[in-house]
């Protein structure tokens, strides 16, 4: 069962519509015990990092996530401020991330995004796919998503680094590593890129 993280943070319904669509069975969890079914976890986000982080560890369910993802190899992918609370700490505040990637969340500077380059990312932009891996089958080339953040994810590891995309810099788009899989833009807001990104994530990863 694929079960969305629901902690206040990020577009709950978007999910539940696209695999609604797809016929893919998927429901929210917003305590424990409904967590106790999942085969497959979504942690979605978007703003300020410590506020999402801050909004998960109120939750009740940061303990048995954890538990999930590390003991137990749920796969999980986490998206945008999802995404990037999986690594170990962030430029955006002063909370320590979950760390299960060895990564920092950067800001981008102004000598990397020029003035023709604003800031947020926001819109749409190409994904470069860097690394061949379950979670990115069957896309076309260059596929495009809808981005919107000033942050990027800094992997320690490169080969943790599963796509990239050019705004100024090169930055880690998705990431995976072992079971925990992460997506900086929204698939959940990119038409068929990100409808065909959620399938795999269901039946492939």
């Amino acid at each position: 069962m694929v079960t969305i993280i629901d902690y206040g943070v990020g577009n709950i319904n978007a999910f539940l519509n696209i695999y609604k669509q797809l016929n893919i069975p998927a429901k929210t969890a917003k305590t424990v015990n409904e967590l106790e079914c999942a085969t497959k976890l979504i942690l979605p986000g978007v703003g300020h990092f410590d506020y999402a982080m801050q909004r998960f560890n109120d939750s009740g369910m940061k303990d048995k996530v954890n538990d999930l993802v590390i003991n137990h190899d749920i796969p999980v992918v986490g998206v945008c401020v999802g995404m990037q609370m999986m690594a170990k700490s962030s430029d955006e505040g002063i909370l320590p991330g979950l760390g299960w990637i060895d990564a920092r969340v950067r800001k981008f500077s102004p000598s990397q995004v020029s003035a023709k380059l604003p800031l947020p990312h926001m819109g749409w932009n190409d994904i470069r796919i860097v690394k061949d891996n379950p979670l990115l089958e069957g896309l076309e080339e260059n596929p495009r998503y809808y981005f919107l953040h000033s942050y990027y994810f800094d992997c320690s590891n490169f080969e943790d680094s599963i796509a990239k995309t050019d705004y100024g810099i090169n930055f880690t788009s998705a990431v995976n590593h072992d079971n925990i899989f992460g997506a900086q833009f929204h698939p959940e807001k990119s038409h068929h890129f990100g409808i065909q990104l959620l399938k795999n994530f269901a039946e492939k990863c």
